[in-house]
């Protein structure tokens, strides 16, 4: 069932979303080389909690961490660890905070020190499928437009759009109705309607779009162990266009 949110509402997810916003910005001017990947949820979970909100993920169907923290070929779902993060990584940081009982969401890449050009092509072409995907987006917009514009750009530059892995919508969950898939025929879907609030996250391979799924139960790497990027934000959909609540 898909919720369309009431001016409270959409205020209440403003907020959370601004947190998510926030605590992605604190991340990014902290995180660097010879810091593990827990230390780095262990900044995520400080700061969510000191704005008076709560890490999503943190327990949800059993996950361990208040973040993902995915690095190189990992694609999502990377669980914090004792992982070392190194000069030339690039590492995609996947938060979800509630407050009010209403959820934000955002995922960015972070290049950490000297990163090779492949990978730095990677993460801003990741990063253009976003907003490739929101340009002309309004209420009647059909879903998988969005889908079409990310998978033609990225296939654009021989790059891989992860299928078995989509966007979503969210609000008092973190997980709502519809599916926002990165692939699609344009033209096709349901009409996007005013008050949806949804989840765009382009996941972008430098090889195949085929993954795998590890025995944690969490863990999505690239089959062919190239690099791959993640980048997310919330989006309400209104009657002119969308404003993007993380940003």
């Amino acid at each position: 069932m898909i919720s369309i949110k009431t001016p409270q509402e959409i205020a209440y997810m403003r907020e959370s979303c601004r947190i998510v916003k926030e605590t992605l910005e604190f991340v990014g001017k902290n995180i660097r080389a010879g810091l593990t990947t827990k230390d780095v949820d262990d900044m995520v979970y400080r700061y969510i909690i000191s704005c008076g909100a709560r890490p999503s993920s943190l327990g949800y169907e059993g996950y361990p961490a208040s973040s993902c923290v995915s690095v190189n070929d990992v694609v999502v779902h990377g669980i914090p660890s004792d992982r070392i993060i190194e000069d030339g990584d690039i590492v995609s940081v996947d938060i979800t905070a509630e407050k009010n009982g209403f959820n934000g969401d955002a995922a960015r890449t972070f290049m950490i020190g000297d990163v090779s050009e492949e990978k730095r092509q990677l993460v801003r072409v990741t990063e253009e499928c976003f907003f490739k995907a929101v340009e002309g987006l309004c209420a009647g917009t059909p879903l998988y437009d969005i889908g079409y514009a990310v998978q033609t750009h990225a296939e654009s530059f021989g790059y891989g759009v992860v299928r078995t892995l989509v966007g979503h919508g969210i609000g008092r969950d973190m997980h709502e109705d519809p599916s926002v898939p990165n692939f699609g025929k344009k033209g096709t879907g349901m009409r996007l309607k005013a008050g949806m609030t949804i989840c765009i996250e382009p996941m972008i391979n430098a090889g195949t779009y085929k993954v795998k799924f590890h025995r944690d139960g969490w863990t999505v790497t690239t089959l062919d162990g190239k690099p791959s990027a993640h980048y997310e934000n919330t989006v309400l959909i209104t009657d002119n266009g969308v404003e993007i609540l993380t940003l």
